[in-house]
């Protein structure tokens, strides 16, 4: 009789726990790795806004499969981004990774290979992150793309004699590189290269040195958050009145930045991937829907690296009916192609980086407001680095 109960019990449970293991087996879960503390908060909490709009918009059901988001804060430090996606992988049974900043992207990479899950990049802007893993597809941008349109377009309208100041990290050098080489192709000559530190940096003492160069340019990159602080001492050391032209990529005219910075940046050209003032129905729509969920944040390309992220999700979760094994996913997210609130976005099926437009911008004041106001376009750039290896 005892043998009986025991029988009797073992298969009761079984029963009980059948349907917790399928529920179980309807749930695909997204880890997501961001910076929400730490010198990059603000980028991070930008991404997931973008994020969250997404699943707002488009419900938190694919294939039949509920997606469900788990945030980790790393802080900006890439080593607790590593700890954090390897308890992801290993507690929580993530099957997708969405990761932002370039330190985490690269030390998360050999993790996303060993366990064979894709790790969407959502923020950074480095070429070589994709070569980091075959399992990373980007949908942010590179530096490159913004860096060779802006020198291209600096050579063709006057620009002879440039200084460069680059935030000291992997995406500053990049943007330098690519600038430099394309800006010497068109015949103009870089005077110096200033290197600024990430964490807290103070410009002035940067900027001055630049001044004292006398160059005609200064191309800058700072990531996206420290724009504003930028834009503060770029004024306060006089650069507004010298005559000096400011140009970089899309960072240092950020759209969420724009709003609390002076009229002096009206003029100061850049190359982007997106405007808050793109002019198609879809941006406007996004405009507003970022603004009404976030207590009027401005929609910027970093929130958009977010809502693409996820739109990219599921769109190859929906091409595999909600399977989750890493290779069928990657199959299914490269050459995926589809119109975002920025224009027209493809993965390329052999880097797994963005095709995308980019946009030539001048700052102009419209409504009152300070916006990048798109005054020519590039379309199709695909990552200038990878087609120069190839």
């Amino acid at each position: 009789m005892e043998r009986s109960f025991l029988v009797a019990a073992i298969a009761i449970a079984m029963l009980l726990g059948a349907p917790h293991g399928a529920r179980a087996q309807d749930v695909i879960k997204v880890g997501l790795v961001h910076s929400m503390t730490g010198g990059l908060a603000a980028v991070g909490k930008q991404a997931l806004a973008g994020v969250r709009l997404y699943m707002e918009q488009h419900g938190d059901v694919v294939a039949g499969k509920r997606i469900e988001i788990i945030v980790r804060d790393d802080a900006t430090v890439a080593d607790m981004g590593k700890r954090l996606a390897q308890e992801l992988i290993v507690n929580d049974k993530v099957n997708i990774l969405g990761v932002g900043i370039t330190p985490t992207a690269m030390a998360i990479a050999p993790l996303a290979t060993e366990a064979k899950i894709p790790e969407v990049v959502m923020v950074s802007g480095t070429s070589a992150v994709t070569e980091r893993s075959p399992y990373i597809v980007r949908t942010s941008f590179t530096l490159g793309q913004q860096s060779l349109a802006i020198a291209d377009w600096a050579a063709k309208n006057g620009s002879k004699r440039t200084v460069i100041v680059q935030s000291d990290w992997a995406p500053g050098a990049e943007a330098t590189a690519v600038f430099t080489d394309a800006y010497k192709r068109g015949g103009g000559e870089i005077l110096d290269t200033i290197k600024v530190p990430l964490a807290n940096p103070d410009f002035a003492p940067f900027l001055q040195r630049a001044k004292d160069a006398n160059p005609d340019t200064l191309f800058v990159f700072v990531p996206a958050g420290q724009a504003a602080t930028f834009a503060k001492q770029f004024v306060e050391r006089g650069f507004d009145k010298s005559g000096i032209r400011l140009i970089g990529p899309g960072d240092i005219t950020d759209d969420n930045d724009l709003p609390g910075m002076s009229d002096a940046m009206i003029g100061v050209v850049t190359a982007g991937l997106y405007s808050a003032s793109h002019d198609s129905q879809m941006n406007k729509a996004y405009v507003e829907a970022i603004k009404k969920a976030n207590n009027g944040l401005r929609a910027n390309f970093i929130s958009l690296g977010g809502y693409d992220g996820m739109h990219l999700i599921y769109a190859a979760l929906k091409k595999t009916g909600g399977k989750t094994d890493g290779d069928v996913l990657m199959a299914a997210m490269k050459g995926r192609a589809w119109e975002s609130p920025r224009g027209p976005i493809s993965i390329d099926p052999e880097t797994r980086d963005i095709i995308q437009n980019i946009y030539i911008r001048k700052v102009e004041k419209i409504g009152g407001e300070l916006y990048n106001t798109e005054i020519a376009t590039l379309e199709g750039v695909r990552d200038p680095s990878k087609a120069a290896k190839k």
